[in-house]
């Protein structure tokens, strides 16, 4: 028994240990909702994995979107966004780099939302500097 203990301890703490792989985007839309998603949930390093990581995009998500908008929600509204569908609205190419995805979700229906999705080196990415809300 005692031989086996190491062995378990070792695969335990390597487990631990390990960061969430994440899949890269297979496309603009994909990139959106996996971005999206990760936002609802509170999960910013899924988020940043599909972020363009620039200075700006880093500032805006881990300043204004964390500190400034996730982490003061209550309990019951964490709880209401990490539920939520996401409801795309539109999604456009504005040319075959750069792709605009409008989106509500089913919490907060009436927000809806527009963020640009590019293409950086075959990979899709979030691109903050241009977000903004949607007037239907």
């Amino acid at each position: 028994m005692k031989y086996l203990l190491l062995p378990l301890l070792t695969v335990s703490c390597w487990a631990c240990n390990q960061k969430p792989s994440y899949q890269k985007a297979a496309d603009a839309q994909d990139a959106g909702r996996e971005f999206i998603r990760a936002s609802l949930d509170g999960d910013i390093e899924k988020a940043r994995f599909y972020l363009l990581k620039d200075s700006t995009n880093l500032y805006m998500l881990d300043t204004t979107w964390k500190e400034n908008t996730y982490d003061k929600l209550s309990t019951e509204e964490r709880h209401e966004y990490r539920n939520a569908q996401i409801r795309p609205v539109k999604i456009e190419n504005e040319n075959d780099s750069v792709v605009n995805y409008v989106f509500t979700n089913s919490y907060k229906q009436k927000d809806t939302t527009v963020i640009n999705i590019v293409k950086v080196r075959d990979e899709w990415l979030i691109d903050l500097k241009h977000i903004h809300r949607w007037n239907h």
